[in-house]
C-alpha cells in the first residue's frame, strides 16, 4: 500500500523526519502548473544571514546546477502549454551541500500578475511521494513573485516550510530581498527571444544598510569599560559579522524565569552568566550600551537596565537580590511578563527592532495566553528568542515554528541542559540563528521603518 503524503498548508513547517524524508538521500521537487502565462521557477541557496551565496547559487533554466553539484534542475518545460504539465523538477542532496548553505528557497516569478496562474502543485518525493503543497490563483493576488517552499537548518536539523510569501516586482524583487543587486538594464524577468528567465547580475550586500550606522568596535568598548568581557566580545563579534549585524541599532531585553524550580540555576551563578553573555549583544546593538531586564513568578517585575557599570553581581544586588524581587508566589506566569514587556516598548513607541531573550526552565503555563501575545506581537518590531535552561516541559515554546496566523515568524526556541555544556561561540550562533531572517521580513512588511 502506498503511503499517503502530507498536504502542507501555507505557513506550515515540519522537520523532514516527520515527513519520513532523510537528508542522506536525494529529495525531488516537482512543480506542476496550469497557467496561460509564462512563469519561471528558481531555487536560491542562502547563507546563515539569509543572503544569496553568489549568482552561481541561483539554479534555474539557464543555470541548471549549483557549483557544488548538489542542487540540480533535471527537467524544465519551457514552452507555454494550455495543459497541466510538470514545468520543473529539482533534485537536492542535503547531506553533501556546500557547508555555507543554510537554506534553500524555491521561487515562482513572472512578468505578469501571478493570479493568472490557475494552479501550481508542488510534489515532494523521496522514492515515494512524501508531501504536497497546492496553490490556486487566489493565493498569489497581484504579486509577480512568490516564495513557495523553503528548506532550512534549525539546531542542526533540516526542516521544510510552505512559505507562500508574495512580492511585487517579479524576480528582481526576490533577488534584492536575498541581498543581490539587479543591473540597471535588467527591466523584466524574461528574455524576449526565448521567454526564459534572464541570468541576473548579482552582488551581495550587507543586510539593509539603511538600518545601520558606523559604530565603535565592540571589543574596543569592552576593553575600555568592561575588560573582563573582552573575550566574550570577540566571540560575539564573529557571529555578528557573519550575519552583517555588527552595525545594527536595536533594543535588547532579557526576561528571567524566577520560579521556584529555577533556584539552583540562580544559586550556581548560571543566570548571572546569561546576563554576562548577553551584554555584548546589548552593547553592540543599543546606543545606551545596556539591556532592559524583567523577571517573573506569579507576577512580573521590571528590574531595570543592565549595563557595563552594573552588570557584575547584578542578580544578587538589583532590588535587593533574587529573594526580594516582588514576584508573588514563585510559580510560572509567562504571559503576564510578556504582556508587560510588550506594553513597555509600545508605550516607548519603539521604531527600531527589539531583540528579547526569554529564559525559562519549563513548566510553562497559559499556552493560549502566550500564543495570543506572540501572534499580536508579530505586527510589532519585536523578536522573541526563547531559551530553555536546564529544565523540561517547555510546552508551547517547543512548537513555535508550527504556530500559524502571524504576519511574520517572530520567535525561536532552543534548549540546553547546562549553560556550560555549550561553548560561547555556539551560544551566540544559536542566539542569532533566526534573528536576521525575521529582520528582513519585518522590514519588507513595513513592521520596521527605515531609520
Amino acid at each position: 500500500m502506498n503511503q499517503v503524503s502530507t498536504r502542507l498548508s501555507i505557513g506550515q513547517r515540519l522537520p523532514l523526519n516527520k515527513l519520513n524524508i532523510y537528508d542522506a538521500e536525494p529529495i525531488t521537487f516537482k512543480f506542476t502548473r496550469l497557467s496561460p502565462i509564462e512563469i519561471g521557477i528558481s531555487c536560491f541557496a542562502l547563507d546563515p544571514s539569509g543572503k544569496l551565496i553568489s549568482d552561481d547559487y541561483m539554479v534555474f533554466y539557464n543555470q541548471p546546477k549549483s557549483p557544488c553539484g548538489h542542487i540540480k534542475l533535471n527537467h524544465y518545460q519551457s514552452e507555454h502549454s494550455a495543459d497541466k504539465v510538470i514545468q520543473a523538477e529539482f533534485e537536492v542532496h542535503l547531506s553533501t551541500l556546500n557547508t555555507q548553505i543554510d537554506s534553500l528557497y524555491f521561487v515562482l516569478s513572472a512578468d505578469k500578475p501571478l493570479n493568472q496562474v490557475q494552479s501550481l502543485d508542488i510534489d515532494i518525493y523521496q522514492q515515494t511521494q512524501k508531501a504536497q503543497a497546492v496553490y490556486q490563483a487566489t493565493d498569489f493576488a497581484n504579486n509577480q513573485a512568490c516564495m513557495l517552499i523553503r528548506l532550512y537548518r534549525k539546531s542542526g536539523v533540516w526542516r521544510l516550510a510552505n512559505v507562500g510569501q508574495g512580492f511585487d516586482g517579479g524576480l528582481a524583487s526576490i533577488v534584492k530581498h536575498f541581498g543581490g543587486e539587479v543591473d540597471n538594464n535588467y527591466n523584466n524577468n524574461y528574455d524576449n527571444d526565448n521567454h526564459q528567465p534572464n541570468q541576473t547580475s548579482l552582488a551581495t550586500q550587507p543586510i539593509h544598510q539603511a538600518h545601520t550606522k558606523p559604530k565603535v568596535s565592540l571589543e574596543k568598548v569592552m576593553l575600555q569599560k568592561a575588560p573582563k568581557l573582552v573575550n566574550l566580545a570577540k566571540k560575539a563579534t564573529v557571529s555578528l559579522e557573519k550575519r552583517h549585524l555588527q552595525k545594527l541599532t536595536a533594543k535588547v531585553a532579557l526576561v528571567l524565569d524566577a520560579s521556584g524550580s529555577m533556584h539552583q540555576q540562580y544559586k550556581q551563578g548560571r543566570v548571572q552568566k546569561v546576563v554576562n553573555r548577553l551584554l555584548p549583544l546589548a552593547v553592540s546593538f543599543d546606543d545606551d550600551q545596556a539591556l532592559d531586564c524583567w523577571a517573573f513568578g506569579e507576577k512580573p517585575c521590571y528590574l531595570g537596565d543592565v549595563g557595563l557599570q552594573n552588570y557584575e553581581g547584578f542578580i544578587d544586588s538589583v532590588q535587593g537580590g533574587l529573594r526580594d524581587w516582588p514576584l508573588g508566589a514563585r510559580t510560572n506566569n509567562e504571559a503576564a511578563v510578556m504582556e508587560m514587556v510588550t506594553d513597555f516598548y509600545k508605550q516607548d513607541r519603539l521604531n527600531i527592532p527589539a531583540y528579547i531573550l526569554f529564559i525559562s526552565d519549563g513548566g510553562v503555563a497559559n499556552s493560549k495566553g502566550i500564543t495570543k501575545i506572540i501572534t499580536e506581537a508579530a505586527k510589532l518590531p519585536f523578536f522573541w528568542q526563547f531559551v530553555g535552561l536546564g529544565g523540561r516541559n517547555y510546552g508551547i515554546l517547543e512548537n513555535l515554528d508550527e504556530m500559524t496566523g502571524r504576519v511574520v515568524d517572530n520567535c525561536n526556541f532552543f534548549a540546553l541542559d547546562d549553560l556550560d555544556d555549550m561553548s560561547e561561540e555556539e551560544l551566540y550562533e544559536n542566539l542569532l540563528e533566526e534573528f536576521p531572517a525575521w529582520l528582513k521580513k519585518a522590514i519588507d512588511k513595513g513592521i520596521i521603518q527605515d531609520i
